[in-house]
């Protein structure tokens, strides 16, 4: 009878905590359902440091084996967006803590505002790579059949440093093309005030996505544009 009564009261608590705003029905509160969030959002960054990690070991390799063919190739990148890309994206990462801070505080208007500001940032960021990889076009040092290098370092070594200045800015621009619409879903959201300070765990853990996006990015910055500036 006790076990039957004890069930029953288990029940009707569950029951009444999925009239809660937000909370799946396979939580029993929203702490519990943040938790587990948090912890699956950090689960996968540890894959995407493993994955980002081993482009920059092989990167090192070959930088390792081919250094004078990496720094004549790296010379022929422009530092100057590569450094004004760094500040936008460092701008961008104020821009996503202030819309955290305003989750933590309910303030969906002022999540949508940092939110859009992230968002046009990261869209100055790719309009500016994009114009990177225009000028590396027209100059044939896109990999390929119609790469060309009349440089020093020799052509084949230059071709595997622009392969993986491709490969890697490219990964790390799709990331955040990724990020840029997992924000702009959670930006309709907050226009229609879904977050709250009992219930922002979704801007939390796209924060860290986007943070990360921002620190890979503070790695490739000097390992592709700055080996070449003193040679």
């Amino acid at each position: 009878m006790h076990t039957s009564s004890t069930l029953t009261e288990h029940t009707a608590d569950r029951g009444r905590a999925g009239h809660v705003p937000g909370l799946a029905h396979h939580f029993d509160d929203l702490a519990q359902q943040r938790q587990a969030g948090t912890l699956g959002m950090w689960a996968f960054l540890i894959t995407e440091v493993m994955f980002f990690g081993g482009m920059f070991t092989a990167y090192a390799y070959y930088r390792y084996r081919y250094p004078a063919a990496f720094a004549a190739g790296s010379a022929h990148l422009d530092v100057t967006l590569g450094t004004i890309n760094t500040a936008v994206l460092i701008g961008s990462s104020l821009t996503m803590v202030l819309a955290v801070h305003a989750a933590q505080l309910g303030r969906n208007r002022d999540i949508v505002r940092f939110f859009l500001m992230t968002i046009g940032l990261g869209l100055v960021f790719l309009v500016i790579k994009a114009f990177e990889y225009g000028h590396k076009w027209r100059d044939h040092l896109v990999p390929g059949r119609h790469f060309r290098w009349h440089g020093d370092g020799g052509g084949g070594p230059v071709q595997l440093f622009y392969s993986l200045y491709f490969a890697m800015t490219g990964m790390h621009a799709l990331h955040m093309v990724i990020g840029m619409a997992l924000i702009g879903v959670l930006a309709v959201m907050a226009g229609r005030g879904r977050f709250t300070p009992q219930n922002h765990n979704a801007v939390e853990n796209i924060g860290l996505y986007w943070h990360f996006v921002d620190v890979i990015w503070i790695f490739l910055f000097p390992l592709l544009y700055l080996l070449g500036v003193h040679t």
